[in-house]
């Protein structure tokens, strides 16, 4: 085991790795008293000291409350690269590119759905393929249409017919980043990924029907379409095989070109290569893709949702009002500006398990929210809640505009079957008054609740930092998971 980095307190919600060594700058990690101690239990924290040796890195290297160990950057991590000198990680990224999250509102109140719930979960888990390597028989894609898929992203899903336009000034990008280059994506991955769209896949991610339990602030959630007691729908999902699969490919390329430009990593799951280099060009053209195709995935997804409440509500679609609030990616690497030092500068921003939170009035913010702040969605864990919050001018100047992705995992998949055996979950869950829908009992299992920090912890060091704010706290009545 690594020996423990160097940590000081800086106040209520911050702490400091000391920039030492071969550290081109300090690491910086949002958490509380409570929190520090269960995060020193890994090696997240050397990573983001690892982080903070890349060549360009501006500004810190981040982390945020709900930091956990992953693979080269911690999940939860954040760093900004100069053009000029600046790398790409896939590292810094993840293998699930793009996995994010969404909600929709509804005009319903939580009366009017509960007596239906069970049958409602059943329709999304029969509408909506979930499980490891789960496919759609009803939609295979040819290439070309693979390609388009991956080019225009949630704008593909709504051309053909799986929502409307308006659900795209509701995306973070509007659904497509630009310069995807599907010719760059493997054909392992295509075939990976040709007919996964519109499945929800394992592990974390999950369809939720909930209901808004409490608000924070009455005149941003008014702003936002909140309003207590309404009937909300989560998605959480990302790329499934073919971003996987894009990522394992580029590891492979990454690894040489580091050695190419004789880039120093103390960690070699840090591979990367310079922004201005054919490989990480290369790297970000695929990772578009491969984000594009997860834009189109949740966008499909929200048709079935759709047509899923229609269908056991007896409602159509203006009476159900299932409207998207907002989309957000987790796990990105974007160009962007941000001013640094007094300067405004054009940064490549890696987001690991770490939400985008811009301010009122930034340009990139949807027309729609441009007085509350792009809406933050913070998913916790099945048996308990999730939050939704806005992003705030003290995230733009202390953390590229970043906030926390999630509750964050502290127990492996493998010690939560541990802590789950002889117990029924899915009757654990019932008894709360949640109906719950996995691929397998091993799904369930593996995602107790146990398993994840509570997430109120982590939105209330977000909060408490200023890095985002909060709005509303959402209950679960009903899940299908991957």
């Amino acid at each position: 085991m690594a020996p423990q980095v160097k940590l000081r307190q800086v106040d209520e919600y911050r702490w400091e790795i000391p920039r030492e060594g071969k550290m081109r700058t300090r690491g910086l990690i949002f958490a509380s008293q409570k929190m520090i101690s269960k995060i020193q239990e890994d090696q997240s924290l050397q990573q983001v000291a690892n982080v903070a040796t890349l060549p360009g890195i501006e500004g810190a290297s981040l982390a945020m409350p709900d930091i956990h160990w992953g693979y080269g950057f911690p999940i939860g991590g954040v760093a900004a690269f100069n053009l000029e000198e600046g790398v790409v990680s896939p590292g810094g990224v993840g293998y699930d590119i793009n996995c994010g999250v969404r909600l929709l509102r509804t005009n319903l109140q939580r009366p009017e759905v509960e007596p239906s719930i069970e049958e409602l979960v059943n329709t999304l888990f029969r509408n909506i393929p979930s499980g490891l390597g789960s496919r759609r028989k009803d939609l295979k894609l040819s290439v070309p249409t693979l390609h388009e898929v991956m080019r225009y992203g949630a704008a593909w899903a709504v051309k053909n017919g799986y929502g409307d336009k308006d659900d795209l000034a509701h995306i973070e990008a509007q659904g497509q980043i630009s310069g995807a280059d599907p010719e760059l994506v493997s054909d392992f991955a295509k075939d990976r990924g040709k007919d996964q769209l519109g499945t929800l896949g394992s592990g974390n991610h999950f369809v939720e029907v909930g209901y808004v339990l409490d608000l924070y602030d009455d005149d941003l959630a008014y702003k936002l379409g909140l309003f207590r007691d309404q009937i909300t729908v989560i998605v959480h999902t990302g790329s499934r095989g073919l971003g996987h699969q894009v990522c394992d490919d580029y590891i492979k390329v990454m690894l040489k070109a580091a050695q190419k430009y004789g880039i120093e990593l103390p960690d070699r799951q840090l591979c990367c290569a310079p922004l201005s280099s054919p490989e990480g060009k290369q790297y970000l053209a695929a990772m578009a893709a491969a984000a594009n195709f997860a834009f189109a995935n949740r966008q499909m997804i929200t048709h079935w949702v759709r047509e899923s409440c229609q269908q056991v509500l007896q409602m159509g679609p203006k009476d159900l009002g299932l409207e998207l609030v907002y989309d957000v990616a987790h796990n990105i690497a974007k160009i962007e500006e941000h001013r640094v030092n007094g300067k405004t500068k054009k940064l490549c921003v890696h987001r690991k398990g770490a939400t985008r939170a811009f301010p009122p009035g930034h340009p990139e913010t949807p027309a729609a929210y441009q007085k509350t702040g792009q809406p933050v969605l913070i998913p916790g864990d099945m048996g308990r809640y999730s939050f939704v919050l806005v992003g705030t001018e003290q995230a733009l100047t202390e953390t590229f505009g970043s906030t926390c992705h999630g509750a964050g995992r502290e127990m492996s998949r493998h010690a939560a079957m541990k802590v789950a055996k002889g117990r029924n979950i899915v009757r654990e869950l019932a008894a709360q008054g949640i109906v719950v829908r996995g691929a397998g009992r091993g799904t369930i299992d593996e995602e107790i609740s146990e398993a994840y920090k509570d997430v109120e912890e982590v939105v209330e060091v977000a909060h408490g930092a200023g890095i985002s704010k909060k709005v509303a706290k959402l209950k679960p009545l009903g899940v299908i998971k991957g």
